[in-house]
């Protein structure tokens, strides 16, 4: 694997080429975002990859997901794994 020298920074050859998909890519915005600009946005990318951001700052990206690991995230939002508990 090749390496690169970016902005400060070393990338893999394939991290940057997943940074430049997500900065290319179509954004979509969850129903639930709140009106007050707190939108969580995602995107598929090449390979079956899962891209997240937060809309207030779109430059600035969480590293991709792999597929297995957005799927293991989906299935933990739905058995309530990452909610707050009750006091």
């Amino acid at each position: 694997m090749g390496w690169r020298h970016d902005r400060g920074g070393c990338l893999a050859d394939s991290q940057k080429a997943r940074t430049v998909a997500m900065l290319e890519a179509t954004w979509k915005k969850s129903s639930w975002s709140f009106s007050n600009g707190n939108c969580v946005e995602v995107r598929a990318l090449a390979g079956g990859g899962v891209g997240v951001r937060n809309s207030r700052v779109p430059g600035v990206h969480l590293p991709p997901f792999t597929a297995d690991e957005w799927t293991a995230f989906v299935a933990g939002v739905r058995a309530g794994e990452f909610d707050l508990p009750v006091p």
